[in-house]
C-alpha cells in the first residue's frame, strides 16, 4: 500500500513530467518570432508533441501491465530529458519541433502513475488518490505556464527549457527511489504484438471506454486550443500584453488544486457518470463566456476561474469510470483513454492556432464552444445509458 508520503511524491513527479508539454503555451508567439515562422505553422510544435504522445502511449503504456513500472518510468523520463535538451539547444525550427516530438513520445510517466497507484490503495479511496495525482498534473501545468511566461519575458524563452531539463534529471533520479523495486506485473502474458492486440479485445468488452476517451479528447482539446489562442490573442497588437501576463493568468489554475480533491470526493458519493455530466455542462457555460468577456483582462478572469474549477475534474470522473474495473486491465484501459485524449489534443493544437491565424479570437471561441458542447452532450448521454 502507498503511504501518504509516497502519494505526495508521486504527485510531485506527475507535476514535473507533465509540465514539459506546457512551457510552450505562453511563449508560443516568442518562439514563432525567434524562428521566423507564422502563427499557423508554430502550431505544429504542440500538435506533433501531442500526437507523438498518443503514439508513444499506444506503443509503450501497455508494457505497464507486463514489466516493472519502476524500470519503465526511468526509461521514459530519460527519453523526456533528451527531448528537452534538443529543444533547448535547437538552432532551427525543424530541430526544435523534432525535440518536442521526441519529448511527446516519451511523456508516458504521468499516465502510468495513476494505474500504478490504483493497484496500491483501498477501492474506497480511488477517487481521492486519483484526484491527488490530478492535482499534481494541474500544479505542473500551472507552474509551467506561469514560470515560462515570466522567465521568457525577462530572460528569453531558452532558459525555460534549461530549467525544465534540470528538473527532469532530478525526477529521473528520484522516481526509482519512490516506486517499488523490481516489481514485475504478471497480468499480461504473451508477445508484445499480442499485448497491443489485446487493447481491441478489452475495448470491445468495455465500450464505455470510448465514451470516456471521446469526452476527454474534447475536454483536453478545448483546454489546449484555449491557451494557445489566448496567448496569441493577449500578445497581439490589438491587446498589447506580454508573455508574463499570459503566465499570470495561468496562475488561476491554482483554484483546481483546492477544488479537484473535494470534487473527487463528491464524485465518489454521487457516482462518476452523473458527476461528469454536471461538470461538463458547467464547463460549457464557462467556455461560452470567453468571447464576450475576452476583450477585457479583468472580465476574462470570470470564465478562466470557472473553467479551471471544473475542467480537470471532468478528467477525474472519466478515469473513475474505468479505474474501478479489474486491476489487471487498468493500464491498458488507461492506454485507450489517453491515446484518444492526446489525439484530440494534437488536432486541437493545430486547429487552435490555424483558426486564430485566419479568424482571430472570434474563430477560436467558436471552436471552443463547439467542442465543449459535444463533450457535454456525450456526458449526458452516458448517464442515460447507465
Amino acid at each position: 500500500m502507498l503511504t501518504r508520503r509516497d502519494q505526495w511524491l508521486l504527485a510531485l513527479a506527475a507535476a514535473v513530467v507533465t509540465a514539459n508539454a506546457y512551457y510552450i503555451h505562453p511563449i508560443i508567439g516568442d518562439v514563432a518570432d525567434d524562428f521566423g515562422v507564422s502563427h499557423a505553422r508554430i502550431g505544429l510544435v504542440p500538435a506533433l508533441n501531442q500526437l507523438a504522445l498518443a503514439v508513444g502511449i499506444f506503443l509503450l503504456l501497455p508494457l505497464g501491465d507486463r514489466y516493472s513500472n519502476r524500470t519503465l518510468t526511468t526509461i521514459f523520463t530519460i527519453g523526456q530529458t533528451i527531448g528537452l535538451a534538443i529543444m533547448t539547444l535547437a538552432g532551427s525550427f525543424v530541430l526544435f519541433t523534432a525535440g518536442s516530438t521526441l519529448l511527446g513520445f516519451f511523456t508516458i510517466a504521468p499516465y502510468l502513475l495513476p494505474a500504478y497507484a490504483s493497484k496500491r490503495i483501498a477501492p474506497e479511496r480511488l477517487g481521492q488518490v486519483t484526484a491527488l495525482l490530478t492535482v499534481g498534473v494541474i500544479f505542473g501545468i500551472l507552474v509551467a505556464r506561469v514560470g515560462a511566461g515570466v522567465i521568457a519575458e525577462n530572460f528569453g524563452w531558452r532558459p525555460v527549457y534549461w530549467i525544465a531539463t534540470s528538473l527532469m534529471i532530478a525526477m529521473t533520479i528520484m522516481l526509482p527511489l519512490v516506486m517499488d523495486k523490481g516489481e514485475r506485473e504478471r497480468s499480461a502474458r504473451g508477445s508484445y504484438v499480442g499485448l497491443l492486440k489485446s487493447l481491441v479485445t478489452i475495448a470491445r468488452q468495455h465500450p464505455d471506454i470510448f465514451r470516456a476517451g471521446s469526452i476527454q479528447a474534447l475536454n483536453f482539446g478545448t483546454f489546449i486550443a484555449l491557451w494557445l489562442g489566448l496567448a496569441l490573442h493577449l500578445t497581439s497588437p490589438e491587446m498589447g500584453y506580454g508573455t508574463d501576463t499570459v503566465g499570470y493568468l495561468a496562475a488561476l489554475a491554482a483554484v483546481s488544486i483546492f477544488s479537484t480533491p473535494r470534487i473527487g470526493r463528491w464524485a465518489d458519493r454521487v457516482g462518476a457518470r452523473k458527476a461528469r455530466a454536471v461538470l461538463a455542462v458547467i464547463a460549457l457555460c464557462g467556455i461560452a463566456l470567453y468571447y464576450p468577456l475576452g476583450w477585457n483582462l479583468w472580465l476574462l478572469l470570470v470564465p478562466l476561474i470557472l473553467t479551471n474549477l471544473v475542467g480537470p475534474t471532468v478528467d477525474v470522473t472519466s478515469r473513475m469510470t474505468f479505474l474501478a474495473l479489474d486491476a489487471n486491465l487498468r493500464t491498458r484501459l488507461t492506454t485507450i483513454y489517453i491515446v484518444m485524449m492526446f489525439v484530440g489534443g494534437g488536432l486541437a493544437s493545430f486547429a487552435g492556432t490555424w483558426v486564430f491565424d485566419h479568424y482571430d479570437w472570434a474563430g477560436t471561441c467558436a471552436l471552443l464552444v463547439t467542442m465543449s458542447a459535444i463533450s457535454a452532450l456525450l456526458a449526458w448521454q452516458g448517464t442515460r445509458r447507465t
